[in-house]
């Protein structure tokens, strides 16, 4: 029979998860979207739920943008003029005028010379770190990057992988010098923008700082490669994300189109003749579908939108719907990272422990979800809280006197 003996294996370890309270298991299926009503924002329904309607506190959705009239009708324009899907590469049988124009609306909304989309943030990643590892690069990276920054530098080859302290300056700068003694010609310095399990940023300024100061150092370069998927959108003044934020500017920077902006797919911007490289050597991009043609289409139409006054209204209701929850959050007791990011973490550090608050939560009517190792180091077991646009104060009370509650039933204090 075919994996018979496999099959136990695969077994035991996903046995092994449960017990430990890691598994993830259980995948939420909604199955319709009530609009706001009155004081409060809108309700998911789930499969299995009935009619009880759920606050989502658990989505990337940072402006709340996935249903906006605007989008759905530039995608239902873009469905009717050029079908549902794009039908191969890019460079086999071609791209889409949707395709082409978002590209050019994300290289001048970034102030950069040239764009390029790929199906998603991870994919982008990949692809933009391993053609540019070389085996005379040395690979820098942040200790908790997300998992796509951890695989890009798995995949490539280069002459040293190194790794630094969270945000520790002095332990990056050690790492700068010990590339140079290799005598590297290529440094890659990688970051996320923001943190995506914490809600606070990378300090970009300090950090493009330091690798200017040793790029003199290699005959190629030392650049400074930022992962902003989290902070483009939901960050910054104006939703520039973490550079905007920290007055910085990345060499390569990398974000995506399915967080705040409300669609799918990821993207990168830089110098056009760094795109042009990476249009003839990224794998996923060569290899593998864009976005839809329609997707592309609503993608700028959030892009325009965030630009607009409608836009920069929401992200400055997002930003004070952020301070409102993160403060009361404080001030019922809990611990969470700083930061002024709408990722607000309600650290318990306690995997049981977490995991019942998001049952207590869920059987509440709210949706939030655990995150434990190894998503984050041991000992700091997490609910993330993700504000959106989306909510209103009543929902941010209406969750926060969940939260006390559970204090006093659960906690007894």
């Amino acid at each position: 029979m075919p994996l018979s003996r496999l099959t136990p294996v695969l077994r035991q370890s996903v046995e092994a998860l449960e017990r430990e309270g890691r598994r993830k298991g259980y995948e939420a299926v909604v199955v319709g979207v009530l609009p706001p009503e009155g004081a409060r924002g809108p309700r998911y329904l789930l499969e299995g739920y009935g009619a009880k309607p759920f606050l989502r506190m658990n989505s990337n959705s940072y402006l709340g943008l996935s249903g906006h009239p605007a989008l759905k009708k530039a995608e239902e324009e873009a469905i009717e003029r050029f079908g549902v899907g794009p039908g191969a590469v890019r460079f086999i049988s071609g791209t889409y005028k949707t395709h082409v124009e978002l590209e050019r609306h994300l290289a001048d909304f970034h102030h950069r010379e040239a764009a390029m989309i790929f199906s998603s943030a991870y994919a982008t990643v990949l692809s933009v770190v391993v053609p540019l590892t070389t085996d005379q690069t040395v690979l820098i990276s942040d200790e908790l990057n997300h998992n796509c920054i951890i695989n890009a530098v798995r995949l490539a080859r280069p002459l040293e992988k190194m790794v630094y302290r969270h945000l520790d300056l002095h332990d990056l700068e050690q790492a700068l010098q010990k590339a140079a003694a290799l005598r590297a010609r290529r440094v890659l310095v990688l970051t996320d923008g923001v943190f995506s399990m914490r809600g606070s940023h990378a300090p970009l300024a300090e950090i493009s700082a330091l690798v200017q100061q040793y790029d003199s150092q290699f005959a190629e370069n030392a650049l400074l490669v930022v992962d902003d998927s989290h902070g483009v959108g939901a960050f910054g003044p104006t939703g520039r994300g973490t550079e905007e934020y920290t007055a910085t500017r990345a060499d390569i920077l990398i974000g995506t189109l399915g967080k705040a902006f409300g669609v799918n797919g990821g993207y990168v911007v830089g110098p056009s003749d760094l795109i042009a490289y990476l249009r003839e050597t990224s794998p996923m991009y060569i290899y593998s579908n864009p976005i839809t043609p329609g997707e592309a289409a609503a993608a700028r139409a959030a892009l325009e939108l965030l630009q607009a006054l409608e836009g920069q209204e929401r992200l400055r209701h997002l930003q004070a719907m952020t301070q409102r929850f993160r403060q009361g959050l404080l001030s019922l007791g809990y611990e969470s990272f700083p930061g002024a990011h709408p990722v607000v973490p309600l650290v318990l550090r306690d995997r049981a422990l977490t995991n019942r608050l998001v049952g207590y939560l869920r059987e509440h009517g709210v949706l939030a979800t655990a995150i434990v190792y190894p998503v984050v180091p041991k000992g700091e077991d997490s609910i993330r809280f993700q504000v959106s646009a989306e909510h209103t104060q009543a929902d941010i009370d209406e969750v926060l006197g969940i939260l006390q509650a559970f204090k006093h039933d659960v906690l007894g204090t």
